[in-house]
């Protein structure tokens, strides 16, 4: 015989069968959020790692002459032993950033192709397991861009001495793609290519802005 079930009943179980599943669906949710999260930390962490490599050995490569401060920038005197003006060399300042932005772009490409090991804890989506476990490795499709340019910064030394400092800055703007999400973060990396010390009087205008005016010279996009 048939089990009579009354409308109330059959209410009373639906709703707790929705709301059984709605738990489960807002749970599931939650673990993909923190599993996402937690992945992309690693990644990124990893990745930071790799372009700061990547950028040093670049450096060290076209830098790899020695760059004496002449070969950089040009300083004019008048007769009273003043400095008159100071002049960038284009040229050599165009071909540093350029390949050092290249050789920066092939050596992130190169070292990205095996990928990351993540932790198998770092799939519990829980940070305090984040270390743990075997390591696993993942595929990602690094797509980064790298600049470089030229700074100059000027600070007292002495009487009617001045310090010139020339820095080389290299950014990375780096996008990761992974299965659980597409991860983006900027690097910035400035290295000090040469300094001298400047005896005499030095224009206000040079001790106030960059010789290579904002961010020029800017190697062209790799």
């Amino acid at each position: 015989m048939k089990r009579y079930r009354s409308p109330k009943t059959k209410t009373r179980r639906r709703v707790v069968f929705a709301l059984v599943a709605f738990f489960l669906i807002g749970l599931v949710v939650l673990v993909q959020i923190n599993v996402t999260n937690v992945l992309k930390s690693i990644s990124e962490a990893s990745m930071r790692s790799i372009t700061t490599v990547a950028v040093n050995d670049a450096v060290y490569y076209t830098l790899s002459d020695q760059i004496r401060y002449e070969d950089l920038v040009t300083v004019d005197r008048g007769a009273d032993g003043n400095i008159q003006a100071i002049s960038a060399n284009s040229f050599q300042i165009n071909r540093i950033a350029r390949d050092t932005a290249y050789m920066s772009q092939q050596n992130l490409k190169k070292m990205s192709e095996d990928g990351i090991e993540i932790p198998l804890g770092a799939f519990s989506g829980i940070e305090a397991w984040a270390g743990f476990g075997p390591r696993i490795n993942i595929k990602i499709i690094p797509i980064s861009n790298v600049e470089c340019r030229f700074v100059s910064e000027f600070e007292s030394a002495g009487i009617n001495q001045t310090k010139h400092s020339i820095y080389l800055e290299i950014v990375a703007d780096i996008s990761i793609i992974m299965p659980s999400g597409t991860s983006n973060f900027a690097s910035l990396t400035p290295v000090l290519v040469c300094e001298s010390v400047l005896v005499g009087k030095v224009p206000d205008t040079y001790l106030q802005a960059d010789i290579f005016g904002n961010g020029y010279p800017l190697a062209p996009k790799s």
